[in-house]
This record gives structure tokens, C-alpha cells and sequence, in this order.
């Protein structure tokens, strides 16, 4: 199994890689505005945030709605080659892939803490990372027309599913058994704890959606932007690699760290857009804001709530889905009307996160 997780990981990365790295420079060659561009990448993260709900609501989460959920990613990932010449075919393209990677990432991350654990668990994940980087880099030498990215895109989703579909169904018994819990999660209760994992990914809008487009724009090649979307992947995967005795320690306090250092990530990018050696230190920071956010999350989650295959779609769905939603529609208008302080707004949300993270944290009895 663990050779399956780590492949799959590996090619679902590299999916994310072409689709974040590389799709947002695609439409603004295509001819896209910002605000454009925006809105179509916030169509996918918003289907994430409203999926989950559907199993709060009698919808079943089984093996047979994760095959479907494959199905949907290879179908939405074919459409996009007809769909380049048109927003509203592209809106469309993205909500389909929405649906799709709504439902498959946390079936494998719920996979995954059960037959690793939270410490071995970032020993797997990390050949994700490594996915990350190998397309960015081979990529980069190819893109010579936009078709390129999207047979990458096409060709990886297709890899993706065949690995997740035999996952599935060696994990067949374990997901059902996970179906089977009453919902213990209220979300209003909670509402501190959630409002700041979701305020972290908000405050990624600006990177993962316009990063590229930012760093050129301020003079940085596109070579230069790849090696610094790279070497941020390169200390993410050290961290996956050695964070196993830092997840023993209290997961709360540290996603409380990984939020304020993820402020002062955007902060630097903001101050120093075109220094390149400032540029490194940010990506440097990735290896907290990113890599060991995600791995204390998505372990305090398992540990708080007894429904653990639903936390797991909740935290997808409300964190990487709504948050990555307004994360793009917000940088999206910034980007258009106030360029230069595109980061500034970032590093105020991370900040806000950080507050709500605190807020939480001061009534939870046992915070670990």
C-alpha cells in the first residue's frame, strides 16, 4: 500500500503542478484579464467547499462515489482542450474538475493516516512534492504553445486515476467502515477553529493562482520563477521527510506558528518583489506555511473528530475549497485594481488566521 500511496501522490502533484504553475500563464498568454482569470480558478475550489456538504446531507461516501469522482477529474481534464477559446467552456471545465478532485484527495489522505500514522505519514506524501517539482521543471522547457500544458494535464489525470482507482478498491473495507460514523462536527460550535484554517488558504490565492504572473511582471524570468516555485517544493519535501517529531508535539501551537511565519511570507514578497535572493528566503518558508500547516491539520482533524473520513472532506472542501475560492477571487480584483499591494493583502489574512487560531486555542482544554 505504501508504494501505491506514494505513487499516486507523486502523479496527483504533478496534476496540481501543470494546473497551478503553469494553466494561469496559459490563459493570460490566451488573452485573459486578471479578474478573469480569477474567477475561472475560484470556479473549481468552489465546488470543493459545496460537495462536502452533499454528505453531511444522506450522500454516502463509499468507493463507488470515488471511482465516480475519477471519472468526473478525466472527463473535466479531456474538456479542457475544447475549451480554451471560451470562458465560459473553461468555467465549466473547472467546475468539472472541481467535483472531481473534491472527493479524491481526502479519501487518499484519510488512506493514508490510517496505514501510516501522522508520522510516517510525510514520508509518503513527500513524493507529491517531488511529483511538484519534476513537471515544473520538464515543463518549463516544453511550453511552447498552450496545448502542451494541457496534454501534460490530460495525460497526468489519466495516470492519477488508475493509481486511485486500485487504491480504492484494496481500501474498500476501510472506507465503508468509515461511512458508517454519526457526524460529530459542528462546524458553528468550532467556528474559530475553521474561520482560521480557512483564512490560511485565503491568503494562498495570491501565490498559487498569480505568482508566476506577479514575479514576471517584476522583471524575474520565467526560468527564475520556476526554480523559485522549485526550491519552495525542495524544502517542503525535507520537512515531509523530518516532521514526523514535530507532529508529536502539540499540533495546535504549531498551526498556530505556520500561519504568523505564512504572514511574514507574503510580507517579503510584498516588500521585495524583484530581489531575488529575498524571492528564495520566502519559497523557503514554504516548508512551514505549506508542508507541516497541512501535515498538523489534517492530524488534528483525525484526532479531534471520531467521523474522520468527513473532517477530512470538510477540511478539503472548506479550506482548499472556499478558502482557495475567495483566495482567487480576492487576489484576482487586487491584482487588477491595486497591483503592488497584491501580498500586502495576503500577509493581512495569514495574519487573521493566526488571531482566530489563538482564539480557538485559549478554549480548547487539550490542545494537543
Amino acid at each position: 500500500m505504501s508504494f501505491l500511496l506514494a505513487t499516486f501522490y507523486f502523479f496527483y502533484f504533478s496534476v496540481i503542478g501543470v494546473y497551478i504553475i503553469f494553466l494561469p500563464k496559459v490563459l493570460s498568454m490566451a488573452g485573459y484579464v486578471p479578474s478573469d482569470i480569477g474567477i475561472i480558478f475560484a470556479a473549481a475550489p468552489l465546488v470543493r467547499f459545496l460537495v462536502p456538504f452533499a454528505f453531511i446531507n444522506g450522500l454516502k461516501i463509499n468507493v463507488k462515489s470515488f471511482n465516480a469522482s475519477l471519472l468526473i477529474m478525466c472527463l473535466s481534464a479531456l474538456s479542457f482542450y475544447f475549451s480554451l477559446d471560451s470562458f465560459y467552456k473553461l468555467l465549466l471545465s473547472n467546475i468539472s474538475l472541481g467535483i472531481g478532485l473534491s472527493i479524491v484527495l481526502p479519501y487518499i489522505e484519510l488512506i493514508s493516516l490510517n496505514y501510516l500514522g501522522k508520522e510516517r505519514y510525510g514520508k509518503i506524501r513527500l513524493f507529491g512534492s517531488v511529483g511538484f517539482i519534476l513537471v515544473a521543471l520538464v515543463l518549463v522547457k516544453f511550453l511552447s504553445s498552450p496545448s502542451v500544458a494541457l496534454l501534460y494535464l490530460l495525460i497526468l489525470v489519466l495516470i492519477t486515476a488508475f493509481f486511485g482507482f486500485v487504491i480504492a478498491k484494496k481500501a474498500d473495507t476501510l472506507l465503508e467502515k468509515q461511512s458508517e460514523h454519526t457526524n460529530d462536527i459542528d462546524l458553528l460550535a468550532d467556528w474559530k477553529l475553521w474561520l482560521g484554517l480557512t483564512l490560511m488558504q485565503v491568503s494562498f490565492g495570491s501565490f498559487y493562482n498569480f505568482f508566476t504572473i506577479y514575479t514576471t511582471d517584476h522583471g524575474v524570468s520565467l526560468d527564475m520563477t520556476i526554480y523559485l516555485w522549485s526550491f519552495g517544493v525542495i524544502v517542503e519535501i525535507f520537512m515531509l521527510y523530518f516532521q514526523g517529531a514535530l507532529l508529536s508535539k502539540n499540533l495546535l501551537l504549531i498551526l498556530q506558528i505556520t500561519t504568523f511565519v505564512t504572514a511574514l511570507r507574503w510580507f517579503l514578497v510584498f516588500a521585495f518583489p524583484d530581489v531575488t535572493a529575498l524571492l528564495f528566503l520566502s519559497q523557503a518558508l514554504h516548508a512551514l506555511s505549506f508542508a507541516l500547516f497541512h501535515s498538523a491539520a489534517i492530524s488534528y482533524l483525525f484526532y479531534l473528530y471520531k467521523h474522520k473520513s468527513l473532517a477530512q472532506q470538510l477540511f478539503s472542501g472548506i479550506t482548499y475549497g472556499f478558502g482557495a475560492f475567495a483566495g482567487a477571487l480576492i487576489a484576482g480584483y487586487v491584482y487588477e485594481l491595486y497591483p503592488s499591494y497584491l501580498f500586502l493583502s495576503s500577509m493581512l489574512i495569514a495574519l487573521t488566521a493566526t488571531w482566530f487560531l489563538a482564539l480557538w486555542g485559549r478554549g480548547v482544554s487539550n490542545p494537543q
